[in-house]
């Protein structure tokens, strides 16, 4: 039986255009996931356990009923997997659990742009097949806080290669960490539909999921 993967794309504030083209791109990833997409916050009442993972598609706003945040952090807790996608930290801003979770929360971003993501390991599957230096075209996110300290940083941006970066020298983009038992996968990359058809980003994307799912290991062979 292929491992299940609930993809939730539910917003309340800012819709990204993007999020159909990233839906049909998850569908589409090599590994015989089965998807099932959702924007019913009913959804993620009901058990979680038959997933491998949960991924939030650039979610944005309060997307859950009390009874999902607590079904979500359950299942985290007790060894899901949690995959977060660019707006997906625009999400929960009222629920505390959410942050912890993540790891950081979306403050803002300058113009969409193209710039420089920095692979700082190249040990993860999300990362291992990138160059040192990506280049790549998005909106750069700025964070309340730097989350370096309590995630495990991939990649980071390299500020002097846009305008309008406001976390300086030391700017996470990519990381992924543990809660609980569960697994956590943030990248902050996939503005544009742009991003869904580029290969190197859905294979960051798949390694991303498939480490949070627990389909790959921590350190894979590179």
């Amino acid at each position: 039986m292929s491992p299940r993967l609930l993809v939730h794309t539910r917003t309340t504030a800012y819709r990204h255009d993007s999020i159909p083209a990233a839906v049909a791109a998850v569908r589409t990833l090599p590994g015989s996931f089965d998807v099932d997409h959702t924007e019913d916050p009913a959804a993620l009442e009901a058990p979680l356990d038959a997933y491998a993972a949960v991924l939030f598609l650039s979610t944005s706003g309060e997307v859950l009923t009390p009874a999902g945040r607590q079904r979500l952090a359950g299942y985290v807790e007790a060894g899901g997997g949690f995959v977060g996608v660019h707006a997906a930290a625009c999400t929960e801003y009222e629920w505390p659990y959410y942050g912890e979770l993540l790891g950081a929360r979306f403050d803002r971003h300058p113009a969409y742009q193209p710039g420089k993501v920095i692979i700082e390991d190249h040990t993860h599957p999300a990362t291992h097949h990138l160059p040192a230096v990506w280049h790549f075209t998005d909106e750069w996110y700025d964070f309340r806080t730097n989350p370096r300290g309590s995630v495990r940083v991939l990649a980071s941006a390299d500020e002097t290669s846009y305008d309008g970066g406001g976390m300086g020298d030391d700017h996470p983009l990519v990381w992924c960490r543990e809660q609980g038992v569960g697994r956590v996968f943030y990248t902050a990359l996939g503005h544009a539909d742009e991003a869904y058809a580029d290969p190197d980003f859905l294979a960051h994307l798949l390694g991303g999921i498939n480490w949070a799912a627990g389909l790959a290991p921590t350190e894979p062979d590179v």
